[in-house]
């Protein structure tokens, strides 16, 4: 089952995004707190937005989607970028991770929306056979730049 998050769900989004980066082999990297997550889900002024899998049996949350809007000056629209997509290892095969992404192409089709777009780590293969089975493709034209830590603050003027 697939269902909107609710701030209840902070804390087990939390988790995941946890999990996540453990999985992704930079665990000290996720320093988000359970209160920058609610601010940014279900603050005065929401920025993302996330989706939970339940497991059908259980009701036991075993994975999540959280997205938010971006812009295409080319197409005019809104789309949807996906931060992140998780599922837990035991429920993997499952079918939640094709259910969440479902539900945001379902999103983007009611909405208008011509984009549904993510990012995987290129040596993630299990994640990259499952999403070019849904019919995605990679854009291995474009790069991934990003500026973090001090190289952001010194372009932004923050010594």
């Amino acid at each position: 089952m697939i269902r909107t998050a609710t701030a209840a769900d902070v804390p087990v989004i939390h988790a995941l995004v946890r999990d996540l980066a453990t999985y992704e082999k930079v665990p000290e990297e996720a320093k988000a707190t359970e209160e920058q997550l609610r601010e940014a889900l279900f603050g005065e002024r929401p920025a993302a937005f996330a989706h939970i899998a339940e497991d059908d049996t259980s009701g036991d949350v075993v994975g999540f989607a959280l997205w938010f809007l971006n812009f295409s000056t080319w197409r005019g629209v809104h789309g949807i970028y996906l931060e992140d997509l998780y599922v837990r290892p035991e429920a993997r095969g499952g079918g939640h991770g094709r259910a969440l992404l479902t539900e945001l192409a379902r999103i983007c089709v009611e909405r208008g929306y011509e984009r549904l777009e993510w990012s995987v780590l290129d040596w993630n293969e299990p994640s990259i056979n499952f999403y070019r089975s849904l019919g995605a493709l990679p854009q291995d034209e474009w790069t991934v730049y990003r500026l973090t830590d001090g190289a952001l603050d010194a372009l932004g003027g923050r010594s």
